[in-house]
């Protein structure tokens, strides 16, 4: 396999659109785990990432190491804590919460990790994570006591900063359960002002709004509480 964060960019130049789904451990049966891996190995998901805002103690780490025998699709970290950090991982999305002021999430928690991940074999993907207002408090604002970001110009301006940083993706997040995606326009302006590859995620419930984002600039979508609670949506993505 090459490397996640190469593969993302090489598959961005070409212009050909990536998407995840993202299992939050806490939520996952294991029982169940192979049956929704097989729905997500017949379809065009290219991405597995494992995370939520708050997840059990060591429960990351099961489930990372449940999913290696049944894919081939990569497993990035999605994380929301250092707890929930697994070198069986592929992958780690270093998320640096860019839309907010919380120095324990701005670097406080890079710092814990830090002795962590010096000697592990996981690919460390510098991330700008920038939180979106979708109408309600998502579990991200609760959990980092951040606000999310909804005029314009800040996020863009945002995302340019991440960019300058040395950021190597940019995601831009509803949030879990969010009431609606993250609109087209925001998302238009973004790509257009940046040149790493853009994530979206959150309120994407339907092909229809996949598309949208997909169209808008996003690189890659994120797919997480859609396929929690509504299993057939994996029939509009099969290959």
């Amino acid at each position: 396999m090459k490397k996640v964060l190469e593969h993302i960019k090489i598959e961005t130049r070409q212009k050909r659109k990536l998407l995840a789904v993202l299992i939050d451990p806490d939520k996952m049966d294991l029982k169940l785990l192979s049956q929704f891996i097989d729905k997500v190995n017949q379809s065009i998901i290219t991405h597995i990432f494992v995370g939520g805002s708050t997840v059990d103690r060591g429960m990351t780490q099961k489930l990372v190491s449940a999913l290696k025998p049944l894919t081939h699709l990569p497993l990035v970290l999605f994380p929301g804590d250092v707890s929930q950090i697994s070198t069986a991982a592929d992958a780690l999305l270093f998320l640096s919460l860019l839309s907010g002021r919380n120095p324990d999430y701005l670097i406080g928690k890079h710092v814990e990790a830090a002795s962590l991940l010096k000697d592990s074999a996981l690919e460390i993907i510098p991330t700008a994570y920038i939180l979106i207002e979708s109408g309600k408090e998502t579990a991200v604002q609760n959990v980092t006591k951040t606000q999310p970001l909804s005029d314009i110009s800040t996020i863009v301006n945002t995302a340019k900063a991440g960019e300058l940083l040395g950021m190597q993706l940019i995601y831009l997040e509803a949030g879990s359960g969010a009431k609606q995606p993250i609109n087209k326009k925001t998302i238009a302006l973004v790509k257009a002002t940046v040149n790493c590859p853009l994530i979206v995620g959150g309120g994407i419930r339907s092909k229809d709004a996949l598309d949208k984002a997909y169209i808008a600039g996003a690189d890659m979508v994120v797919i997480g509480t859609a396929f929690e609670q509504n299993k057939s949506f994996f029939k509009e993505l099969n290959k």
